[in-house]
């Protein structure tokens, strides 16, 4: 696994405010907003977007409060779910903790995801209806 951030994902708990925040308030961009989730342009930089805190944190299979969740998710995509196999079997034999094993994810991605030993966690995903995504390998 490279040392590669494919996007940044906040956990926000009131969607509306982040926005204003970020766009009114820093300038930011917004790319595309699903509702759900928001991205924003990243100008060639990892993007950033934001997420649902409670959908967030249940996609990565954690709970959204306590010392669980800190809100911020990292992800890594890549090209085939077997490439997301092998990560995720590398991170366990690390030492990681599996939060959700790689399987089917309910928007037609597939994926798993994990918490480094700090507790940082990591989303290994693929999709196949991706074409413009900021591939880690």
């Amino acid at each position: 696994m490279k040392a590669h951030v494919s996007s940044i994902l906040l956990g926000v708990r009131d969607m509306d405010r982040a926005k204003q925040f970020y766009t009114e308030g820093l300038g930011w961009k917004i790319q595309n907003d699903y509702g759900i989730s928001v991205f924003f342009d990243s100008d060639g930089a990892s993007p950033v977007g934001f997420y649902g805190r409670e959908g967030l944190a249940d996609q990565v299979g954690t709970d959204p409060e306590g010392s669980g969740f800190s809100g911020l998710v990292l992800t890594y995509v890549v090209r085939s779910e077997a490439r997301v196999e092998e990560i995720m079997a590398d991170a366990r034999k690390a030492g990681a903790t599996i939060h959700k094993p790689a399987g089917a994810l309910p928007w037609g991605g597939y994926g798993g995801t994990f918490a480094d030993p700090e507790g940082y966690i990591w989303s290994v995903g693929y999709s196949a209806q991706g074409t413009d995504q900021p591939y880690a390998e």
